[in-house]
């Protein structure tokens, strides 16, 4: 039985309760993280912190305990739950007040949830065969570079793409893809150029995308960051995605067509395994 965090105390899943009058369930009033954990450790855990601060800070809320404070419940979760490779969730929201569409006063405690969630982000299935995509128009608001706990299209999306029988699905809007469903997406041109949507409104600050930039950087490969259509992608020799919680993942086919030979590319593969490295290397 998993012991979840909230609001200053750990409890068991079963009995972790929040009010329906929570502004996280009555309007999507919130804030979200997800921290990767490798052999018990949190991985780039300051960067999540600092993406988080901006988040909160985009739509008027602060920080609910300082990055000390928070990585103290990181850790506790993860000992308590004997968490070794996976996922820690955190999430804010801005508390619990009579069904109002104005903020509540500032003095309105907030709402702190977190859990561990198990899974196998190194040894992956998918990482292997790679992913099969769909593309849907990207019908989301306007500020995608908040990571608000308001999932519907994300969700929508996913469940399109498995209606067609892939795997996800790339957001496409003004004829370019912005991101994936919940991550970020690259292709690599004919000639051995790693593409990426530069950051904006458009799109999630990914910090698996911040560190890759790097690391491409560092193996010599040419980065181009701009807007990328959907015909170069079909068109790409390699592409795929990167998140927290799968690191890099093969794109191999999309809307039905197959991308460079049909199997994860070497650069892609070569990519995943650099972060890999760069993992062990921060947590040995």
């Amino acid at each position: 039985m998993r012991t979840v965090y909230l609001n200053g105390d750990y409890v068991a899943e079963q009995d972790a309760k929040v009010s329906i009058f929570d502004r996280g369930f009555m309007f999507g009033d919130g804030i979200y993280e997800v921290t990767a954990v490798i052999d018990g450790q949190l991985i780039d855990f300051p960067g999540h912190m600092q993406r988080l601060r901006r988040s909160l800070g985009e739509i008027g809320m602060t920080m609910p305990l300082d990055e000390d404070g928070l990585a103290r419940i990181h850790h506790h979760l993860i000992e308590d739950n004997a968490l070794r490779e996976g996922l820690v969730y955190l999430q804010v929201t801005r508390g619990t007040q009579d069904r109002n569409f104005l903020y509540p006063s500032t003095d309105t405690p907030q709402t702190l949830v977190l859990y561990t969630q198990a899974k196998a982000v190194i040894d992956s299935p998918l990482a292997k065969r790679g992913l099969t995509l769909i593309s849907v128009p990207d019908l989301r608001w306007q500020r995608s570079d908040i990571k608000t706990t308001q999932l519907l299209y994300a969700c929508m999306a996913k469940e399109m793409a498995k209606a067609e029988g892939a795997d996800d699905a790339w957001l496409v809007r003004d004829g370019a893809v912005t991101e994936g469903s919940s991550n970020n997406a690259f292709i690599v041109t004919r000639d051995g150029a790693v593409v990426t949507r530069e950051l904006s409104r458009a799109l999630l600050p990914g910090i698996t995308r911040g560190v890759l930039l790097d690391l491409i950087e560092r193996d010599g490969l040419r980065l181009e960051e701009r807007p990328f259509t959907l015909e170069e992608a079909y068109a790409a020799a390699e592409a795929f995605v990167t998140s927290s919680t799968s690191f890099v993942y093969p794109v191999v086919n999309l809307d039905g067509r197959a991308i460079g030979n049909g199997s994860p590319g070497p650069i892609t593969q070569r990519l995943r395994q650099r972060y890999i490295d760069r993992v062990h290397d921060l947590i040995h």
